[in-house]
C-alpha cells in the first residue's frame, strides 16, 4: 500500500441511517467522482449528481457530491464526499464501484488524519485532541479535548519554539562572534531570563492534573465492613443492579467497576469486599486485600464504616448509608447521610463527590496534558534550567538544542513510525 493511493471510506455512522458519507482523498479523487458522476462539480458547491457504475453504466443513487481541492482540504489533499442514501445496499454498492478505479482503496483505521498530519493540516497534538474528541463521553472531557484539538496547545508549543529559535541565534552569535563590538554583552544575562521564563510557563502546565485521569475517569471506592450497604449504595449511584445485594457477610468478593458520569465528569466507582480483621475464608481474605489496595489507589473514598476509622486519604467523604434504618451506622453531622433506598442525601453526596472531582480535574477551560506530552515538557523543562546553571557558551547551546528537539517532538516534527502507528490505529476508518 501506497501513501499516495486514492483511499476512501465510509465516514458517517453504520448504515443504516437517512444519510451515508463516503470520502475519497488522493490524487484520483476528483476522478473517480467524476467517473461515477459523469462529471466534475463545482469545488466547495453541493451538487446532486445521480452515480452509475463505472462499468456497465447502472444507476447506483442519487447523491450530493462536495469537492475540496487540496492543499485546503481536511487532509490537505484532493478530497471528495459522497451523500448518499444510508441503506447498506446502497453504501456496499457505491463502495464496490469506487474500488474498480485504479490506485484506489479501502482507508486503512486513522489514514485520513494520518495524511491530514503528513500534509501538515494538524500537528500530533491536533491529532491527538481529535481522537479524545471522537472517544469523549462527558462535558468535561469534550471541552478539553475540543481545546486541544483547536490548536490552544500547539499555538503556546510553536511561540516557545520560537522564543528557542532566537536564543539559539543569539547563542551562536556568542560562539562566533565574541570578539567583535555588535555582540550584545548581556546575552548571558538575557539568554538566562528568557530561559527562566518559559521554563516557569511549562512548568505551570505540568503542575496541572494529568489528562488520564480526566480521559479515563476519577476512581470512587466504596469502603467499609461487611453489611454497610455500600453494593446498595453502588446500585443506588449507578442507577442500575450491577452488586450482588445480600444480607450475608463476605458476599462481595472480588471489586465490581462501574463507569458512570455526574456533573459532565467521567467517574469508575468500584464496589469492594468487606474489611474485617478476622475470616477463616482465604477468598473473602483475598478480596479485602483487593479493597485495601483499592482504597489506595482511589482518588475519592466513600467511606461507609465508623467514622474516623476509614484509611487516612486526602479525599475521603464519610457517609452515613441506611440513614433510614434503625439498623444504620450513626455518624455526625460531617458525614452525608443518605438512604439508598428512598433516595435521601443521594443528591447531595452525588455534589459532593462531583466538587472534590473538580479540583482533581483540569480546569475545563485549559487544555490537560497527556503522559507523552508531559514527558516532553518536562525533557524540554530540564533542558532549559541546564543553560541557566552554565556559562560556557557551547553547554548553553547544546541545551537549547535538545530544549528544541523536546519541543518538535510534541508536534510530530521529531517523530517515529511506531508512535504514529499507536495513534492513528485508534482512530475508526473513516477518519
Amino acid at each position: 500500500m501506497s501513501a499516495t493511493d486514492t483511499i476512501f471510506a465510509l465516514s458517517s455512522g453504520a448504515p443504516p441511517a437517512a444519510i451515508a458519507i463516503i470520502r475519497i482523498s488522493g490524487p484520483a479523487a476528483f476522478e473517480v467522482v467524476h467517473g461515477l458522476a459523469g462529471r466534475t462539480p463545482k469545488p466547495r458547491r453541493a451538487s446532486l449528481a445521480i452515480l452509475r457504475a463505472p462499468d456497465n453504466g447502472e444507476i447506483l443513487d442519487q447523491a450530493l457530491v462536495l469537492l475540496f481541492p487540496g492543499p485546503d482540504s481536511a487532509t490537505g489533499e484532493d478530497l471528495a464526499e459522497l451523500h448518499i442514501h444510508g441503506g447498506r445496499a446502497v453504501v456496499r454498492a457505491v463502495e464496490k464501484a469506487i474500488a474498480q478505479f485504479p490506485d484506489v482503496r479501502a482507508a486503512e483505521a486513522g489514514e485520513f488524519t494520518r495524511r491530514a498530519f503528513a500534509n501538515g493540516r494538524l500537528d500530533l497534538n491536533e491529532a491527538e485532541g481529535l481522537a479524545d474528541l471522537l472517544s469523549a463521553e462527558t462535558e468535561w472531557q469534550r471541552k478539553s479535548a475540543t481545546l486541544m484539538f483547536g490548536g490552544s496547545f500547539s499555538a503556546a508549543i510553536e511561540a516557545w519554539r520560537q522564543e528557542v529559535l532566537q536564543l539559539s541565534a543569539l547563542t551562536e552569535a556568542e560562539l562566533d562572534f565574541s570578539d567583535e563590538s555588535d555582540v550584545d554583552a548581556q546575552n548571558n544575562h538575557l539568554i538566562s531570563e528568557s530561559c527562566l521564563k518559559i521554563q516557569r510557563e511549562i512548568e505551570q502546565i505540568l503542575s496541572n492534573p494529568a489528562a488520564e485521569k480526566l480521559k479515563d475517569g476519577l476512581r470512587v471506592v466504596l469502603g467499609g465492613p461487611p453489611n454497610c450497604g455500600k453494593s446498595t449504595l453502588l446500585n443506588a449511584l449507578v442507577e442500575r443492579d450491577a452488586a450482588i445485594v445480600s444480607d450475608i457477610a463476605g458476599t462481595t468478593r472480588d471489586m465490581i467497576e462501574v463507569p458512570i458520569g455526574i456533573d459532565g465528569i467521567a467517574f469508575v466507582f468500584t464496589d469492594t469486599a468487606g474489611i474485617r480483621d478476622h475470616t477463616d475464608d482465604v477468598i473473602e481474605r483475598m478480596g479485602i486485600d483487593r479493597s485495601q489496595a483499592a482504597m489506595q489507589g482511589a482518588d475519592i473514598i466513600l467511606w461507609l464504616g465508623p467514622e474516623g476509622a476509614g484509611p487516612d486519604h486526602p479525599h475521603i467523604i464519610e457517609v452515613a448509608a441506611k440513614s433510614d434504618s434503625a439498623d444504620g451506622l450513626k455518624k455526625s453531622d460531617v458525614a452525608i447521610q443518605v438512604s439508598a433506598v428512598s433516595g435521601f442525601g443521594m443528591a447531595d453526596l452525588k455534589t459532593a463527590v462531583a466538587d472534590i472531582a473538580k479540583k482533581l480535574l483540569p480546569p475545563p477551560d485549559q487544555f490537560s496534558v497527556n503522559q507523552r506530552q508531559r514527558t516532553l515538557l518536562a525533557d524540554c523543562a530540564d533542558a532549559l534550567g541546564a543553560c541557566q546553571a552554565t556559562d560556557d557558551w557551547l553547554i548553553v547551546a547544546e541545551c537549547l538544542r535538545q530544549a528544541r528537539l523536546a519541543l518538535d517532538a510534541l508536534t510530530g516534527r521529531a517523530h517515529t513510525e511506531e508512535l504514529l502507528d499507536n495513534l492513528f490505529g485508534k482512530f475508526c476508518v473513516g477518519k
